[in-house]
């Protein structure tokens, strides 16, 4: 990395303000459909109010916090804490640290038993319905923050931004974009923000993203859509897309001030860390701890070697699940 394009720094977080084992009382301040009202997934944009608790101020943008759903597991025991993406800027949604907000899917499922196949009664995610149940003013059980490893540089501005994204995994880039492009003096940094959904109407906070990208002619928005094979933005998948229109986005990855962040299902590290060393990138952005790993065809890394030997680099920044 030459003198004028310094490894990114990062600032100091709080950590555990609230310990998981000593949750505290917040409120809901607000809950509202995150996607269109035709999506295949119900997602929720909740807003919590932590005034008055040791979270007040103490989170930032990238990092997660805590919920503690009430009850008992079938084992008698009372439920652990859930962390979920905190979606908002450093400031909070009230631009004074006192309301964060995070984006919740709701787990709706059946059960899959391999000792027994005629098992398939539904399955509902505890603490994600929850969550999305819960009404303004209703308590909630919370803790945090949590994380460091998922932050903005302290110097946004001598970076530019590459975000990456499936599905929930937007939480975090709504909190940066607000933060970077947000307030009295706006980041003039080039941002590319690439959001990957099954479905066009699986978009998540797609009217707020535009109008954030009519307003800041250095942010880009691009959707991977997966399963509509005939959308213009068909994918399938995030990397898909960056691979397919590679001499689109070429510029953006050998730019020595990007950065690259990728949040969202773990099955998109796959893909993205390969497409980063089949064109050459490892260096910028990918550290490998075996030799042969990094002698082998990138196309032939799987998941357990990614996992195994292949980390980010100071310039990547993963989150998944």
């Amino acid at each position: 990395m030459s003198d004028s394009t310094p490894d990114p720094i990062f600032p100091p977080v709080t950590m555990h303000a609230v310990r998981p084992n000593e949750p505290v009382v917040a409120r809901v301040h607000a809950s509202v459909p995150a996607t269109s009202r035709r999506a295949a997934g119900i997602v929720r944009h909740v807003e919590i109010d932590v005034s008055g608790t040791p979270l007040e101020g103490t989170f930032r943008a990238g990092q997660s916090f805590g919920v503690v759903p009430p009850g008992e597991t079938a084992k008698g025991k009372p439920h652990g804490v859930r962390l979920y993406s905190i979606a908002s800027p450093t400031r909070g949604e009230d631009g004074a640290g006192k309301i964060l907000s995070t984006t919740t899917k709701r787990v709706i499922s059946e059960y899959s038993d391999a000792e027994d196949a005629d098992r398939h009664e539904l399955f509902l995610g505890v603490c994600s319905n929850h969550l999305c149940d819960l009404r303004p003013g209703d308590e909630v059980m919370v803790a945090g923050p949590n994380g460091k490893g998922f932050l903005l540089p302290e110097a946004p501005e001598q970076h530019n931004y590459i975000f990456l994204a499936t599905g929930t995994g937007i939480a975090p880039f709504r909190g940066f974009l607000k933060e970077l492009l947000e307030g009295e003096s706006p980041c003039p940094s080039k941002i590319l923000l690439m959001l990957g959904v099954p479905w066009e109407t699986d978009l998540l906070y797609r009217e707020e993203l535009e109008a954030l990208a009519r307003k800041h002619d250095n942010l880009e928005l691009r959707w991977a859509i997966s399963r509509e094979n005939h959308h213009p933005d068909r994918g399938p998948y995030v990397h898909d897309r960056l691979e397919r229109e590679w001499s689109e986005w070429e510029s953006r990855f050998t730019d020595p001030k990007a950065m690259v962040y990728a949040c969202g299902l773990a099955g998109m590290q796959v893909g993205v860390f390969r497409l980063l060393a089949q064109r050459g990138l490892t260096e910028q952005f990918l550290k490998i701890r075996d030799e042969e790993t990094a002698a082998m065809d990138p196309t032939e890394w799987d998941d357990a070697r990614i996992k195994r030997f292949v980390r980010p680099g100071a310039r990547t920044k993963l989150e998944v699940y």
